[in-house]
């Protein structure tokens, strides 16, 4: 069973936000589903992310 999801509301900087959008666009993943997955690779590499607790990208937000 997937994880519950939890909205939560984010401010970012249109610069920002215009980059991820690009990016998004060039994995053919939604915005919210690229955040998503560049903060999951950032905790990982930090060791942060326990392991197990990665579960993969969805795109079930479009």
């Amino acid at each position: 069973m997937a994880a519950e999801k939890k909205a939560y509301p984010l401010r970012i900087s249109a610069v920002v936000l215009d980059a991820m959008q690009r990016w998004s666009d060039d994995e053919l993943r939604s915005v919210n589903a690229q955040i998503e997955y560049v903060l999951r690779e950032a905790l990982r590499k930090a060791g942060r992310l326990k392991p197990g607790k990665s579960e993969p990208a969805t795109d079930d937000d479009n």
